[in-house]
């Protein structure tokens, strides 16, 4: 083979690799955006029910509460969802049962922090 010949087998090989490289990608960036788009139609189901089985008081209450602990606020929503689904939940739910169902949420997922100060004995 000669130097030329070889020089092009490499550069086919290099250009192949380049293309399926390439093909990964959009493979990849297509996947993603698939991802992106099913995630935001849940969201948008998630926030629809809500709107239907929240006072307005109680939403703003919620998207109050998400601005500061937005995983509590994800898990209450979780929870309303399965309650209002299972009917144990009635409905419309109102800002004083959220702020109940918020405290007693809060409770059970807050992390007591203690802080122990030891003096060195010299």
């Amino acid at each position: 083979m000669t130097a030329n010949e070889y020089d092009y087998v490499e550069d086919a090989e290099l250009e192949e690799i380049k293309r399926r490289k390439l093909l990964e990608l959009q493979r990849r960036l297509i996947e993603e955006e698939r991802r992106r788009r099913a995630l935001e139609e849940a969201e948008a189901r998630k926030q629809a029910f809500l709107r239907r089985i929240l006072t307005p008081e109680a939403r703003q209450r919620l998207a109050n509460v998400k601005l500061v602990k937005p995983e509590l606020a994800s898990l209450v929503e979780n929870q309303l969802i399965a309650l209002a689904q299972s009917g144990r939940l009635p409905i419309p739910v109102t800002d004083d049962l959220l702020r109940r169902i918020l405290a007693e949420l809060d409770s059970q997922t807050r992390r007591e922090t203690k802080i122990r100060i030891r003096e060195k004995g010299w």
